[in-house]
């Protein structure tokens, strides 16, 4: 050859050729010849940085920035339903807007059909509460009302833990009381015990004012008189049993 330092041998290894117009790649920095200087002829591994194109919308001309690796249909399709402006997106978007929230119902609605426990949009078929498995206002609750709840359950747990032990006193029962006395007797032992009672349960260094004693002297009487009435019905049984024990077969 005359001109032995002319051309460039192809980087191909299958073909090697001497080109004396090679061409340069310029994603892989190789040399190749007329044949394989594209990237799909001779299998470029640095294709990827250069063969990266930004998805353009259809309906308002507008780049669509997407992840590297994602199909462009799908950034388009996401745009569409979302961000686009256009005209024809929108009037599409307003169709959706009464889609069943329904996990695998595509049924939409001319009109909103919005549950009252969970705020949600469902289609004729699903618009009660068992057919779309409501979970309710409970979960929506947010955390701060579920503390005070709880706190509130705290609250009124400790009153009645207290009412229950002193409730666990029973009284005597009236006609241990009452013994051998009268009726009106009985009755003024029973209002004075009675006052004396609600005094030691409220405050003792305060004194009752003439409305709060009227108030207990009339729960007094009332619980007299409720005793007084069931006391014969009390009597007349323990004399049927009485009867009964004496009877002679």
């Amino acid at each position: 050859m005359e001109f032995p330092h002319l051309g460039k041998n192809c980087s191909q290894g299958t073909c090697n050729k001497l080109d004396f117009l090679p061409v340069k790649c310029d994603a892989c920095k190789n040399v190749f010849c007329h044949e394989h200087f594209t990237y799909q002829n001779h299998d470029c591994p640095s294709a990827y940085k250069k063969n990266f194109q930004v998805p353009v919308c259809p309906l308002c001309n507008s780049p669509i920035p997407s992840k590297r690796g994602e199909l462009p249909d799908i950034a388009v399709g996401a745009h569409i339903d979302n961000d686009c402006q256009s005209d024809p997106a929108k009037s599409r978007r307003v169709g959706s807007a009464n889609k069943c929230n329904v996990k695998g119902c595509k049924e939409k609605e001319l009109v909103p059909i919005l549950c009252r426990d969970c705020s949600l949009n469902f289609c004729l078929k699903h618009r009660h509460v068992q057919d779309h498995q409501c979970r309710g206002s409970s979960g929506n609750r947010s955390k701060a009302g579920e503390a005070a709840i709880a706190r509130q359950g705290r609250q009124t747990s400790s009153p009645s833990s207290s009412s229950g032990l002193k409730s666990s006193r029973k009284p005597p029962p009236v006609t241990a009381i009452q013994g051998q006395m009268s009726e009106d007797e009985a009755l003024s032992r029973a209002l004075k015990a009675s006052l004396a009672e609600i005094k030691v349960h409220s405050d003792p260094q305060r004194d009752l004012t003439v409305e709060e004693e009227d108030e207990m002297l009339a729960r007094a009487i009332a619980e007299s008189e409720r005793e007084q009435h069931m006391s014969p019905a009390r009597q007349s049984s323990s004399r049927d049993s009485a009867k009964d024990r004496c009877a002679v077969s």
